[in-house]
């Protein structure tokens, strides 16, 4: 497999069902940026600005909620009917965006949209899991990364196009006619499985996804409040959710992740830690940088956007060019990645407050190329150390706890923002020891990951 390089996923009994797989990806992603781009149309006819941060909001919670139970319905109903139901799922909540007549409904219809999205990816590990020889594995998650920045050219640009000509709602449609098509075309191709049931009729895990509900709930407030103590009150909050519904999850009949998630013993356990992890220490990223490119360097929203979106290039670009890296290489890769994303977050820090853009856009691009070089094989060693029964829920436990990280890493850089001084009122001064601190902090988790590096290459 390693001779043939990339040409082992050209095979006919493969390339259809990548092409599936890496279209569900591109097609949530790339909805994500046409939102940001058609949002002020849509306030412009249905009104609800102070619900602006809503639709983004209730997409991210579900969407989190739905990765979590994929590995019990994949288990459950066979992750080719998981995986169509999810991109069905996906598209009823565009078409109901579509016939909005309030913010409200919109948001409602995101809230489906994020359902759908969040189960469709997951599946999507477990079929990468289920389909593919594992010395595929990087590779294929390394394409799945690439569709990521793909969407980030192409989401703005096809949702620039419906704002311009004043049909966001068409936009809408579109993505429910893109969502059929794809979930008829996965009905088809990808392979059939068979349940996996462990019990006759599994029951919904209601109390575990209600507090995954209270943490995802306080990590979206947490984004939003002003004071400082609130903040690191519903962080705490959060925490204290996620570690009971974790504690309750260990001992549950069909566990929602797997049973040494979290475990600085396992493979697996540590693998999640790095997941969660990486995801924090990129999060600030694509929350901040945009206003301090804006306020400190004079850029227009959709440059800033797109010098943002390098790191995202960086990346795919690592992601394709290590993919097949084999034997220790693979471990010094997950070591020097979070260490790579430490000094190019000090780098933003020393030169985002001050003049010139260059330095800074390449800083932002080796964040990108620190966690693109290691991501694939920390997902797959979270899929390849799963213990014997759990490697659907191991599968789909790598893009739950990613959505988590994403989450968390939110609130976090929220925290050090306005303890830093961030406020409506702030001059260009006060903003600039603003952008020093956001990104300078987020070192911390970034070291905390080559720590679960060299302990995951010690297992």
């Amino acid at each position: 497999m390693q001779e043939e390089g990339w040409r082992s996923l050209l095979r006919r009994e493969w390339l259809l069902t990548l092409a599936v797989l890496l279209g569900g990806v591109l097609m949530q992603s790339m909805n994500v940026l046409l939102l940001a781009t058609v949002l002020p149309s849509i306030v412009g006819e249905l009104g609800g600005a102070a619900l602006l941060s809503w639709p983004n909001t209730a997409f991210l919670a579900s969407s989190i909620v739905a990765a979590s139970c994929a590995g019990v319905l994949a288990s459950a109903i066979g992750g080719r009917t998981a995986y169509c139901a999810g991109v069905t799922i996906f598209g009823l909540g565009a078409l109901l965006c579509s016939l909005a007549t309030t913010m409200g409904w919109v948001v409602a219809g995101r809230f489906v949209q994020g359902f759908g999205g969040g189960l469709e990816a997951a599946i999507a590990y477990v079929m990468v899991r289920r389909t593919f020889p594992e010395a595929m594995w990087s590779r294929t998650i390394a394409l799945m990364s690439g569709s990521w920045s793909m969407s980030v050219l192409l989401g703005p640009l096809v949702g620039g196009m419906f704002a311009r000509f004043g049909s966001w709602r068409s936009a809408f449609v579109a993505t429910t006619i893109l969502a059929g098509i794809l979930a008829v075309s996965a009905l088809f191709v990808l392979p059939p499985a068979r349940p996996e049931r462990r019990t006759p009729a599994p029951r919904v895990p209601a109390g575990r996804v209600a507090l995954m509900c209270v943490a995802i709930a306080c990590m979206s407030s947490a984004s939003v409040v002003a004071a400082p103590l609130a903040k690191a009150g519903l962080i705490v909050l959060a925490m204290a959710a996620l570690a009971a519904m974790l504690r309750l999850d260990r001992s549950a009949p069909a566990p929602l992740l797997p049973s040494d998630a979290f475990s600085l013993s396992t493979p697996a356990g540590v693998g999640l830690w790095l997941v969660v992890l990486l995801s924090v220490t990129y999060s600030p990223l694509q929350i901040y940088v945009p206003l301090f490119l804006q306020r400190l360097h004079g850029l227009d929203p959709l440059a800033a956007g797109f010098v943002v979106a390098s790191a995202s290039l960086g990346w795919t670009a690592a992601s394709l060019v290590t993919a097949g890296a084999m034997g220790s290489r693979r471990a010094r890769l997950m070591l020097s990645g979070p260490t790579i994303m430490g000094a190019a977050l000090m780098a933003i820090a020393a030169l985002t407050p001050r003049p010139g853009i260059v330095l800074l856009i390449l800083a932002i691009v080796l964040l990108g190329i620190g966690i693109g070089q290691c991501w694939p094989f920390v997902a797959q060693r979270v899929m390849s150390g799963a213990k014997s029964g759990e490697e659907t829920i191991a599968a789909s436990s790598v893009p739950t706890v990613q959505q988590m990280g994403f989450a968390l890493g939110a609130s976090l850089a929220g925290l050090v923002a306005n303890t830093a001084g961030l406020s409506a009122e702030i001059t260009d001064e006060g903003l600039a020891s603003v952008a020093f601190w956001v990104p300078a902090a987020f070192v911390v988790p970034a070291m905390l990951a080559c720590l679960a590096s060299l302990r995951l290459r010690r297992l």
